[in-house]
């Protein structure tokens, strides 16, 4: 080979690779193909491990089996697990129960979340260390915390009852979880102690992104606090506020651990909640195709309830 030849394949450009498939996934003509091609694992997945075992609940909802199978039926489809549902007084108690703490532990957690946030959103001496101790209930794990108040919710030895005592409020001790009222209290106030940290991080990260100019102008006019909070505060913080209410309702609907290990669901159905008449069925009764039509049922309802917020939360903001 002579030496121009030589040359001129050293300077030689070198060729493009064809890609996958012949596809040049650099070019921007296919770069939509490269997203879909980086986002499949991961789509992948989601089937796998949630609209499959969605569909397996619904197909078995569908069927008066005992255990549960990881195959769809293919016979005896029967609407006898829903007849039994709507005509069962339990499920309208479990569904009552959901709605009042949905309502009660909801407002309760975003009105202590929304205070706790402004509180910490001020300038003072210790605010880190403050903002730290509100993020605490919700950083330690669900179980752990509810079994630590298990033991201060005793009716014997409990630390409550103590304090109470002490500062007269109460005149002996309070048996939190052998009376419907006092077990609904207290499954209503470790929910909005788990909870309203959440409410109260995500509230703050939306009150730091509003910029001081506002309040300024707010001030300058003649605003005070009250008008500042509800003319400036809110409507900047709303795309915020819209989210966190999604979340907080559809966390309250599904919670299993706080009340299972509190209360169990009683006494007599007191603290059920369509959650734990669900994991009754299937796992104490062994009755899978009904525990399935409790989930199918509790599913739509969120998704109704979701739809609803994200219509309401979306029109608000705009």
């Amino acid at each position: 080979m002579s030496e121009l030849s030589q040359s001129r394949t050293a300077t030689a450009a070198p060729r493009r690779s064809s890609g996958l498939f012949g596809i040049d996934l650099a070019s921007p003509k296919h770069a939509n193909k490269l997203g879909y091609l980086l986002l499949a694992p991961a789509a992948l997945l989601i089937l796998a491990i949630l609209v499959y075992p969605m569909l397996l609940a619904i197909d078995i909802s569908f069927h008066d089996v005992k255990f549960a199978t990881l195959s769809f039926g293919s016979a005896d489809y029967t609407l006898v697990n829903y007849q039994k549902l709507f005509s069962s007084p339990d499920f309208w108690n479990a569904l009552r129960v959901t709605a009042q703490l949905l309502l009660v532990v909801t407002s309760i957690s975003m009105v202590v979340g929304m205070g706790t946030a402004l509180l910490v959103n001020q300038q003072f001496r210790g605010r880190s260390f403050a903002r730290m101790l509100i993020a605490l209930p919700w950083a330690i794990p669900e179980v752990v915390a509810v079994v630590t108040w298990v033991w201060i919710l005793d009716a014997s030895f409990g630390v409550l009852n103590w304090l109470l005592i002490k500062i007269g409020l109460i005149g002996g001790p309070v048996s939190w979880f052998s009376s419907p009222s006092t077990a609904f209290s207290a499954v209503t106030m470790v929910m909005v102690w788990k909870g309203y940290p959440f409410i109260s991080i995500m509230i703050l990260a939306g009150l730091q992104s509003i910029p001081e100019e506002y309040y300024q102008a707010a001030k300058v006019d003649g605003a005070n606090v009250f008008q500042r909070f509800f003319w400036v505060t809110i409507p900047c913080i709303a795309p915020v506020l819209g989210v966190t209410l999604i979340l907080t309702v559809l966390w309250v609907f599904r919670d299993f651990s706080i009340i299972y290990v509190l209360t169990g669901g009683g006494p007599v159905g007191a603290t059920e909640t369509l959650a734990i008449m669900t994991y009754e069925e299937a796992f104490n009764f062994f009755r899978m195709g009904y525990a399935s039509s409790i989930g199918v049922v509790t599913l739509v309802i969120c998704a109704v309830i979701s739809a609803f917020l994200v219509k309401k939360t979306s029109h608000a903001i705009y």
